[in-house]
């Protein structure tokens, strides 16, 4: 992007945006006056702050573990409450939504351990719908406050794509989540979902119009070499977006999205750093020819078949670069709760400074359009 010295946009950085230009245009029209709510980064007016926030919101990184097996979802829960939110599908969690103004939750499970570190496909298999059939059951009793994402089993595509249909047709799931990588027939094993013998997979998964969230997980121990003595960048922290930032981008160069354009993939946080670095895969691939099996750029791609949340990512300007890469109508408001805190998050975005209209569209309007709600 090309700003001059008034803060405005020049005719041949507007041009460059691309698709995000009228975004980026409206979010930046107001630079001047937003400047310093800008450089102070996540901090809001304190008075608005305690007002009550926007209601309406959709959020839908927002997560659950079914009781017994919270141990096998991430370890990384701030506070032992946090445990009991993790468990509760009732009243708590809507107490929890309306103190956020969240009007509607899409839940999916928490953590690989449950689904995709299930090295036995046939138990990956019989766990999935036993969980699906679980968060359905506890959805039932909220079904205005509450929808689900399927967990899959992905060790077995072909069974991945039945239970996909089962859960969007039966049981009114809105898409899936998958937790990163599965691991199948050994434990120390990694497959990733760009590989041919997953084709299959996302032609239901288009066929049936749904999103598909791609949540981080941890690297293998095995392949933690670049964390020894630094443990604490493994998750969350760093190694969530590193991991998931590649997975994305694998399906982007392996032709994926030529053969089934109309498929929508989900990325939590901002977009796992992916937005900041995109114009530099492309710009290296070209400078290099390096020639991978895509059709179109990594950048077209991503601004076409990716959506990104702000889960917890409550960052103006990493919201607002997001909004300038791939524009307004692809950003979509959630929180990452339990691991993050409802009011937090609406704070942040009630009073970050993008315009009324862009506001309206993270935090509701995009998620009804794409969900069909």
């Amino acid at each position: 992007m090309t700003i001059n010295q008034k803060g405005r946009i020049t005719r041949r950085g507007f041009f460059g945006l691309g698709s995000g230009a009228i975004a980026a245009a409206g979010i930046l029209a107001g630079v001047d006056s937003a400047e310093a709510a800008l450089d102070s980064g996540n901090k809001v007016d304190p008075a608005k702050a305690d007002s009550a926030p926007i209601t309406g919101k959709i959020a839908f990184e927002e997560h659950f573990a079914l009781p017994g097996t919270i141990d096998a979802s991430y370890a990384s829960l701030p506070t032992p409450e946090s445990r009991l939110q993790l468990q509760d599908l009732g009243s708590g969690r809507i107490a929890e939504m309306d103190r956020g103004g969240v009007e509607l939750c899409i839940i999916s499970h928490s953590g690989p351990g449950v689904i995709q570190a299930i090295p036995n496909t046939s138990e990956a298999i019989a766990t999935s719908r036993q969980l699906n059939d679980y968060l359905a059951e506890q959805i039932a009793k909220y079904p205005k406050r509450l929808k689900g994402f399927a967990a899959l089993p992905l060790q077995d595509p072909e069974a991945a794509a039945q239970e996909l249909t089962r859960c969007v047709k039966e049981l009114g799931f809105c898409g899936s989540l998958v937790n990163g990588f599965s691991q199948i027939g050994q434990a120390d094993s990694a497959v990733f979902y760009d590989l041919p013998q997953y084709r299959p997979f996302w032609a239901t998964v288009q066929e049936l119009d749904v999103p598909f969230y791609l949540h981080p997980r941890l690297p293998l121990a095995t392949r933690q070499q670049a964390y020894e003595g630094h443990p604490w960048f493994a998750g969350s922290a760093w190694g969530f977006a590193v991991e998931t930032s590649i997975h994305a981008l694998r399906l982007m160069s392996s032709g994926l999205f030529d053969e089934y354009p109309k498929l929508k993939v989900i990325l939590g946080h901002l977009g796992e750093g992916l937005p900041f670095q995109i114009w530099r895969v492309d710009h290296r691939l070209s400078r290099l020819a390096l020639h991978t099996k895509a059709k179109l750029t990594m950048s077209q791609y991503f601004r076409e078949n990716f959506y990104f949340t702000t889960s917890g990512a409550f960052r103006t300007q990493a919201l607002t670069d997001v909004m300038s890469e791939v524009g307004a109508d692809h950003v979509l408001y959630s929180v990452d709760y339990p691991y993050e805190d409802m009011v937090e998050a609406t704070n942040w975005f009630d009073n970050t400074p993008i315009s009324e209209p862009d506001r309206l569209k993270i935090a509701h309007s995009n998620a009804r359009r794409l969900f069909r709600l």
